[in-house]
């Protein structure tokens, strides 16, 4: 009972109706929960990528959805990904007409403006808890990739949209694809009900190989905001450094486990492969080792790194018990990709739970980001510290411009780095 009232108060701040999601969708203001048309329509913002394979998964997850509006800060990047959309067998529902392709740093603003039923929420994580609120007040139900911010400040607007969502029965999923995936709920559930017997330790991984988007460097045509989006994964303030923007599937499924966040987090970290002081390589460390406390004791190891060079990699989870250890591995071909947005539907339509899953990702994405503290510190950092940080990564800025000016943040070194 002691336990229970240490979670209780550490998560009272974010205690609420919603319950969690990683990138989003969206469903117009009439769509109201049991009630839908034919065929749900999609927009999707941040055509990168991550975006257009969510809408392959989508067409995958349910026969009855169609795209019809995109938005991207970048013309190319939108246009790249309905080429790409419409040389796949889905092409006969790909519907984005001129009019509803939308470029700039507003673009989403006008998606969200138009009759779509549901939109993806899939550029660079520093934008997501903007896009969240916009999206949410546009009365739209939403599948959100993951993670849901890079600093507290950002989370906290989410929960708060979160809330929002659950008020008017809006839809959210995230792309924390492990939580639609038989495999995890399926474990997650039997090691909940005592399968391992009591959970003594959780061993989470992602060593890797390194994510570099312009290696030849940078365009001379483009201006600095540009440069940094094109290149955003090695920029603190838009990316939230590997272990809030990758590292989180295996870290929430810790938090998964354990029925919320921990307590307390000494973590360490640095670059050893990605050269410091050089552009392209930007601010954000190549590895973080994190030590993680939970209220009832129980510890959780986290390790991500992302070496070049043909690494040692390894990609899991470990939970031990008093009465064994399993290994939990994502299943080949990825499921979970298409079931979280089947299940989306199905709760956009009635015919499934309704869902919310706001804030348990969003409890997740804070743990990541109070590990990604503590190494960039060297300080002890807990749960409490963590949701009284007025960090804020955001640049501030009315209008957002391709030559736009954002504060170069210093390379994180434990000592001179202060925590916020």
């Amino acid at each position: 009972m002691q336990e229970n009232k240490n979670i209780s108060s550490r998560r009272s701040f974010l205690a609420g109706p919603a319950a969690a999601g990683a990138a989003f969708s969206i469903v117009r203001p009439e769509l109201v929960r049991g009630w839908a048309p034919a065929k749900l329509k999609i927009g999707v913002v941040g055509c990168g990528g991550r975006g257009t394979q969510a809408v392959e998964n989508a067409m995958a997850g349910d026969p009855a959805v169609e795209l019809v509006g995109m938005a991207d800060a970048f013309e190319d990047k939108l246009e790249g990904s309905l080429k790409r959309l419409r040389g796949l067998p889905i092409a006969d529902r790909i519907k984005v007409e001129p009019d509803k392709r939308f470029v700039g740093f507003d673009a989403y603003k006008k998606l969200l403006a138009t009759d779509i039923d549901v939109v993806f929420l899939a550029t660079p994580p520093g934008w997501r808890p903007l896009h969240f609120e916009a999206a949410i007040d546009a009365g739209k139900h939403v599948f959100c990739e993951k993670p849901f911010g890079v600093d507290a400040t950002g989370v906290r607007k989410m929960i708060a949209a979160g809330r929002k969502a659950t008020e008017k029965k809006l839809s959210v999923v995230s792309g924390a694809q492990r939580r639609s995936d038989p495999f995890y709920l399926e474990n997650v559930d039997a090691i909940k009900n005592g399968k391992l017997g009591d959970v003594v330790g959780l061993y989470v991984y992602w060593v890797g190989g390194p994510v570099l988007q312009q290696r030849n460097g940078r365009n001379p045509k483009w201006g600095d905001f540009e440069w940094q989006h094109r290149n955003w994964y090695s920029n603190l303030w838009i990316c939230g450094d590997q272990i809030v923007e990758q590292h989180l599937h295996n870290i929430d499924v810790g938090c998964w486990i354990m029925g919320g966040p921990p307590v307390s987090v000494v973590a360490s970290g640095g670059a050893a492969w990605r050269e410091v002081g050089t552009p392209v390589y930007g601010n954000i460390y190549d590895h973080i080792s994190s030590d993680y406390e939970f209220a009832n004791g129980v510890r959780m190891t986290s390790y991500c790194r992302q070496y070049a060079g043909g690494a040692y990699q390894q990609v899991n989870e470990i939970v031990a018990g008093s009465k064994g250890r399993m290994t939990l591995n994502q299943t080949r071909g990825g499921p979970g990709y298409v079931n979280e947005h089947t299940k989306l539907y199905k709760s956009i339509r009635g015919d499934g739970p309704y869902l919310n899953e706001t804030q348990a990702v969003a409890e997740s994405t804070l743990t990541c980001i109070m590990g990604r503290e503590s190494a960039y510190s060297g300080k002890k950092i807990t749960w409490d510290m963590i949701m009284n940080s007025k960090q804020d990564l955001m640049p501030k800025q009315e209008n957002w411009t391709y030559d736009g000016k954002n504060p170069e943040t210093p390379f994180p070194v434990p000592g001179k780095y202060q925590f916020i």
